[in-house]
């Protein structure tokens, strides 16, 4: 496990999972949304996240934990190793109104600077929507992967808290 992909809904836990698992097996962990957010939610243009994630995955080992289905297939191609946070949508939305206040007025760690936490009305709809879209997205993209892949799915804090402990 050199190579590991963390992708699930906003508020599934990712970023934190990411921080816990560099820790443990000493690998940087990178946090897509740092890298391909600008100041004031400014998205860094699709041609340019290609170039980020490239150089990224060009690395001997790495966590990178985000969806952003454009560069998806790159970063699936060079993972060892995809986890799957397939947490239920209310535990989504609990988690980002907790992340509002805790960093009510700042940007929280694995954010770009001068990206305030917010909650707007569209990515509630999206982490509402993620079991019927994304979710169905990701579980065919994992039919079709190279079978040598390990592919991890947590459902619940109890099997992520096991997983930690078995790295």
């Amino acid at each position: 496990m050199k190579r590991v992909l963390l992708i699930g809904s906003g508020g599934a836990g990712k970023s934190t999972l990411a921080r816990k698992m560099s820790k443990q097996l000493n690998i940087t962990a990178f946090h897509l949304d740092k890298l391909l957010w600008k100041p004031n939610w400014q998205m860094t243009p699709k041609p340019e996240q290609a170039i980020i994630v490239n150089n990224l995955v060009r690395q001997d080992s790495w966590i990178i934990d985000g969806n952003y289905n454009g560069t998806l297939d790159i970063r699936v191609a060079a993972a060892d190793t995809i986890v799957f946070l397939d947490r239920s949508r209310f535990v989504c939305i609990y988690q980002v109104f907790k992340r509002l206040l805790q960093y009510r007025g700042t940007s929280r760690p694995d954010m770009q600077d001068d990206c305030s936490e917010k909650i707007d009305w569209d990515f509630l709809k999206w982490i509402w929507q993620f079991p019927n879209k994304q979710k169905v997205i990701i579980m065919n993209m994992f039919e079709t992967i190279d079978q040598s892949k390990n592919i991890v799915i947590l459902k619940n804090k109890k099997q992520i808290e096991k997983f930690l402990d078995q790295l």
